[in-house]
């Protein structure tokens, strides 16, 4: 599937949204909420706010916002997305987010800037503009694809393989260094589809991968999937200090989406976290699962006098909505 089409919602009410946004008193988790709300609207406003919160000083949200400007395909978005990935005293992994974003946007206004930092000193992003760019082309030499085998409502890197190739071949694959990466991105969404034991099984042999790039996306499709036969492989990601920030705080929301008491448990200790990313996706994560455990459907701010922004949207389990 795609991202969920784009609901018209009152004015007033994304104004409200907007105004939270932007109070230095709302929290984090309180952010994230908002912009998951704000993540479905239509509309100049919604825009607009989404643009301003890319200035919030926490660079886990702000990758988080580039990441929503992509899944709404928002072409207006393209000239901000730009310069951010433009801009080398950003974060890299809120660059990595716009590059991919400018990607799932897809226009040929994006291919300048993706052309443009291929070989970026950050290797992340390189390798996400080289992915984006790569995507582009694919779509444009098959302009009649579809993603009818994923059942999952995002607008992903790169197409699947189909899920009738083997799991040992698509293992194979995902596993090659040699390999290009948008191949592997190939192979890992088709695992992803298919699911199960031995997807969850090859997915984990990623994480001795050199690219953390591949690494960090792995995690992602393990928050997808919400298998618990994921949760070892992610554990041991979140506690090691040496893996990449963007790997593990990816390990963390994807705990958060299996929830289990285990992971909790753990998620509360690496709340802790000398590293303000995985700390700061921890605590979304919780966020999240108490407000799953509230029995409310959808994790969104519903705005003044509680109109419920996501109404409109298809229904689906709360998952941790941080991207990587």
């Amino acid at each position: 599937m795609t991202a969920p089409p784009l609901i018209e919602v009152d004015e007033a009410v994304v104004l409200d949204l907007k105004q939270k946004l932007l109070d230095p008193s709302t929290t984090l988790p309180e952010k994230y909420r908002i912009l998951f709300s704000l993540r479905n609207v239509k509309g100049a406003a919604a825009h607009n706010a989404l643009e301003l919160a890319l200035k919030d000083e926490s660079a886990l949200f702000r990758h988080d916002v580039a990441f929503c400007l992509g899944q709404r395909q928002d072409v207006q978005a393209v000239e901000v997305l730009t310069n951010i990935l433009h801009n080398a005293d950003e974060h890299p992994m809120v660059r990595h987010e716009a590059g991919e974003a400018l990607g799932a946007i897809g226009t040929e206004d994006c291919l300048v800037p993706l052309r443009e930092h291929l070989n970026d000193a950050v290797l992340e992003v390189a390798e996400t503009c080289q992915l984006a760019l790569q995507r582009i082309e694919w779509l444009r030499d098959h302009p009649d694809a579809t993603n009818e085998e994923s059942p999952y409502y995002s607008v992903d890197p790169t197409p699947a393989l189909p899920t009738s190739t083997p799991t040992e071949e698509l293992r194979a694959k995902l596993l090659d260094e040699k390999n290009r990466m948008f191949d592997r991105y190939s192979a890992l969404f088709a695992l992803r589809n298919k699911g199960g034991k031995d997807a969850v099984s090859a997915l984990g042999a990623v994480f001795g991968a050199r690219s953390a790039l591949l690494k960090h996306e792995v995690a992602y499709v393990m928050g997808q999937m919400q298998d618990p036969q994921a949760v070892e492989f992610l554990t041991h990601v979140l506690k090691d200090s040496a893996e990449h920030a963007m790997v593990r705080h990816e390990a963390a929301e994807a705990l958060g989406a299996i929830a289990d008491s285990v992971t909790v448990g753990l998620l509360r200790d690496y709340a802790k976290d000398p590293e303000p990313i995985v700390a700061h996706s921890c605590e979304v994560a919780l966020d999240v699962l108490e407000f799953e455990q509230s029995g409310q459907l959808e994790y969104a701010d519903k705005g003044p006098a509680g109109n419920d922004v996501d109404a409109e949207a298809p229904a689906r389990r709360p998952i941790c909505p941080c991207r990587g």
